[in-house]
């Protein structure tokens, strides 16, 4: 009888593992990447502890390790998250002024190349955020990305005088992941480093806040991976459907994460609606996303036929990936109007005999009006914030 329950129970393991691998076997390179990451860090075959160093004026956070054994393009390499708050044991008003994201090896003593960087996010808690300061009517009206660093961009500052306002231990929300583009073979280690300069409460600054807007572009949701066609020229080829895929209010689908195909193309997406600017102000600081065969990605003013800033990609000549991507920042800002039409407008040139993927946004840093009013009162009363 015990032999027979044995054997069963071998039967039972070796159907659960075949059930697994096979199971496994078919996830995209993707979510493969996601089960690695997360039974490396839970068995402890890798280091799985953040280093956090909370000082005067900035916060450093440095990742687990993430183990890079195959070739992962965007969106697809181990990636870690990580709630935080700059200093949990303080209240103190502070002004975020500046981010940086770089790679480093295992031991954490050398930097080593940033095309290991995808991207990465730092978050905010709107209900949290914004319920604090009685701006209640932000809660849920754009995802709460404070900003992106990425592959070509990896450190900017806000110009002077400006800031992100948070509370100390306000809770921030992080996401870095690993890209790998050219080197094939043996595996190996990397770690992020990310840094976030901040300054104390002076009554002198002026607040800033967020807007990520994306080209996006239609497909077909019923047969999505038709692609564009003769009939339907405008529609993309969306990598998947799942992720940066949108709705708006004309109900056609979106995708934000599209194919390109060999040789050049442009591509244009109105972003009034993403924008939402209620009322005129000016923009401060504008960082780019981009992948690799993009050439340019360009703000314009459709109502007056203006390009405002023209964001250049450098690419590798040898190797697929980006080696700088231009910003703009600006004390005196580029002013933006409440009933303008702004759009993007993208460049690319495949110069790869496959097709690549695609993607491209800019996370624009704009003068925020309605917080600087908030932050008077505050200055006022420091006690009362809404």
């Amino acid at each position: 009888m015990k032999s027979k329950v044995t054997k069963y129970f071998v039967f039972l393991i070796l159907l659960v593992i075949t059930i697994a691998g096979l199971y496994y076997l078919n996830l995209s390179n993707r979510h493969k990447a996601i089960v690695k990451t997360y039974l490396s860090h839970k068995l402890g075959f890798v280091d799985n502890t953040w280093n956090i160093t909370s000082k005067d004026h900035s916060i450093s956070l440095i990742t687990p390790t993430m183990v890079i054994d195959n070739i992962y393009k965007s969106m697809e390499g181990p990636q870690v998250i990580k709630p935080f708050q700059l200093n949990s044991k303080k209240s103190d008003l502070l002004w975020i002024t500046s981010f940086e994201t770089k790679a480093i090896n295992n031991n954490e003593d050398s930097d080593i190349s940033n095309d290991f960087i995808c991207h990465t996010n730092i978050d905010f808690y709107d209900s949290e955020h914004y319920g604090r300061w009685g701006l209640n009517h932000r809660i849920g009206s754009q995802y709460p990305r404070l900003t992106t660093m990425t592959s070509g961009i990896e450190n900017y500052r806000l110009p002077k005088g400006f800031g992100f306002p948070v509370f100390s231990n306000e809770n921030l929300f992080l996401t870095t992941q690993t890209l790998n583009h050219n080197i094939v073979g043996d595996a190996f280690s990397v770690k992020h480093e990310i840094n976030i300069g901040y300054e104390k409460h002076n009554e002198n600054m002026k607040p800033i806040m967020t807007k990520p807007v994306m080209i996006v572009l239609p497909y077909d949701s019923e047969n999505p991976y038709d692609g564009p066609t003769t009939k339907n020229p405008n529609m993309c080829l969306p990598i998947e459907t799942k992720n940066h895929s949108y709705t708006y209010k004309d109900g056609i689908s979106y995708s934000g994460h599209w194919v390109i195909f060999p040789g050049e193309a442009i591509y244009k997406t109105d972003i009034t609606e993403q924008l939402q600017l209620s009322e005129n102000t000016t923009l401060h600081l504008i960082a780019t996303h981009l992948h690799p065969f993009s050439e340019t990605l360009s703000f314009r003013d459709k109502t007056i036929d203006s390009t405002l800033f023209v964001s250049k990609a450098k690419n590798y000549i040898n190797k697929i990936g980006l080696e700088e991507v231009t910003y703009f920042s600006g004390e005196k800002g580029i002013e933006l109007y409440s009933d303008h039409k702004y759009e993007l407008v993208l460049k690319t040139n495949n110069t790869s005999n496959i097709n690549q993927d695609m993607m491209a946004s800019m996370f624009m840093f704009l003068y925020d009006k309605e917080m600087d009013e908030k932050l008077k009162r505050y200055n006022q009363k420091p006690d009362e914030t809404s």
